[in-house]
């Protein structure tokens, strides 16, 4: 299934190189059985594959399928480096400690983390893997983005073994308050992993002032408008040592002194908020056939008055249960009535390895069976759920078909379904209702904004939403999309990259 990259003898690297856990491309198998590469759909790929394609970059990544190993290979402008990992690796890096350790811990401990030592043993010698393979594609003095929380160690590492490169991280998930990181066992090691980071970007401000405090507090580093001073004497000591104990703060390091020039390294935490492929949704959202697709779904749910649609990966920081915790007592309190008003649900799968994710869906299941068995009606459906991975076409026609977007998280990095629907409402109707815990409420302010964990301050604006004053939803929209619309992903990542050459 690869398509091996011919060798240029001229070449000695790559100017850009992207580290990401998974590379650009998914393996698809064509209807005659022969299989290949397709480029994968997300925003991430979609705003840097042009800069790849501009400078002749490569991409590092795992290729999806555990022990297996693949040769180099180009594939739509870009050139994909695999890395491999094995089954127990997939167990222990991925499902475990990114999935099992940090993302439980980064979602304000939603879910209990698990801290095993031979996880976080795994992510270590992953992120040494990821580091060696990025070292040997990047050319004198290249550019070099990480991305997210399963790479967290590779900045530093790859600073060690290359300390001529420019390093960029970005992370796409929240960063906990210093309280809850305090908890990681090897926070030392994970800070110190992303100081080696020229530039570190992150979802919200808060996000950025949290990593900060947790530097300041824990390593004793001087920070001032957002710069990190890494004493140079520190970076060339092992990963636990380098601190300055103070009796009079117990075990945590003094805070450090303005340092002298030529004894830091600068290393810049701030904020760049990610979002979408604008373009191609309004495109689509404009597309007749996705309009009358739109018409069809209507139609097929019994043309009800308002049509709640949540659009999730199943994922315990979603706050689906919460939604459907409100939709029901609604429904029993007779504010919504079955015929009238429908929730569509999907639910796309998410890490099905992962035990918490199973109880999740076992959870969610349960209570849409619950609210149907109890709600429905012979001709109406009080929630219809759906456990499926859709196409971008089919997601706008969804977007178009809903008069209310309900995004519920109970903490997300951004949450760019929100900004979807928003981009897809070309004609300025549709109300969004946001909780206040996603990196998204801090740019849409129109929407209704709410605590997702107050099911009444929930209920009240599911009601709101409903019958909302058609002049105040299209004055909200309009400001929500002139919001989107200005702010692309190729905006996200041109900013990024732009502030990262400065530095």
């Amino acid at each position: 299934m690869t398509e091996t990259a011919e060798k240029d003898t001229h070449r000695t690297g790559y100017d850009f190189v992207v580290v990401a856990n998974r590379l650009a491309v998914n393996g698809v198998t064509a209807s005659d059985g022969s299989t290949g590469w397709q480029r994968s759909p997300g925003g991430l790929v979609t705003a840097l594959a042009p800069i790849l394609a501009s400078s002749g970059g490569a991409w590092v990544g795992w290729h999806g399928a555990a022990d297996e190993t693949l040769e180099p290979f180009d594939h739509d402008s870009m050139h994909l480096h695999p890395v491999p990992l094995s089954e127990e690796e997939v167990e222990d890096f991925y499902e475990g400690f990114s999935n099992g350790t940090l993302w439980p811990l980064y979602h304000d401990v939603i879910a209990r983390p698990l801290f095993h030592r031979h996880w976080w043993d795994a992510y270590k010698r992953v992120n040494q893997r990821f580091a060696e393979a990025a070292a040997a594609v990047a050319a004198e003095k290249a550019t070099v983005w990480v991305q997210d929380y399963q790479m967290q160690l590779v900045p530093q590492m790859l600073r060690d073994i290359r300390p001529d490169v420019k390093i960029g991280f970005f992370n796409h998930i929240p960063f906990p308050p210093p309280g809850l990181f305090a908890q990681l066992p090897w926070r030392h090691p994970v800070m110190k992993g992303l100081l080696g980071a020229d530039l570190i970007g992150f979802q919200r401000e808060s996000d950025a002032k949290n990593f900060q405090r947790a530097v300041r507090d824990r390593l004793g580093f001087y920070i001032k408008s957002d710069r990190v001073y890494v004493p140079l004497e520190d970076e060339a000591a092992a990963p636990l040592e380098g601190f300055t104990a103070d009796p009079a703060r117990g075990t945590a390091p003094r805070q450090l002194s303005a340092p002298a020039d030529g004894t830091f390294r600068p290393s810049e935490a701030t904020a760049f908020p990610i979002s979408i492929d604008t373009d191609r949704i309004v495109e689509l959202s404009n597309n007749p056939k996705i309009i009358s697709r739109a018409a069809q779904i209507r139609a097929e749910l019994g043309n009800p008055e308002t049509i709640f649609l949540g659009v999730d990966r199943l994922d315990y920081t979603k706050g689906i249960r919460h939604r459907m915790k409100a939709y029901e007592e609604l429904l029993q309190q007779e504010k919504l009535q079955v015929g009238k008003h429908t929730m569509v649900q999907i639910a796309s799968p998410s890490r099905e390895g992962v035990e918490s994710y199973q109880r999740l869906r076992d959870e969610i299941e349960l209570a849409v069976g619950r609210i149907n068995g109890e709600f429905d009606t012979m001709g109406h459906t009080a929630i219809r759920y759906l456990h499926h991975s859709y196409p971008v076409e089919e997601m706008v026609a969804l977007y178009l078909a809903a008069d209310v977007m309900l995004v519920t998280a109970l903490r997300d990095g951004m949450n760019l379904v929100a900004k979807e629907y928003v981009a897809a409402r070309r004609d300025g109707t549709g109300v969004l209702v946001l909780s206040e815990f996603t990196g998204a409420a801090d740019q849409l302010r129109q929407a209704l904004l709410i605590n997702p964990h107050d099911i009444d301050e929930l209920k009240a604006a599911i009601v709101q939403a409903a019958v909302l004053d058609q002049e105040d939803a299209r004055k909200r929209m309009r400001s929500l999309r002139r919001q989107v619309v200005s702010h692309n992903v190729q905006r996200w990542a041109e900013e990024f990259m732009h502030r990262l050459h400065q530095l």
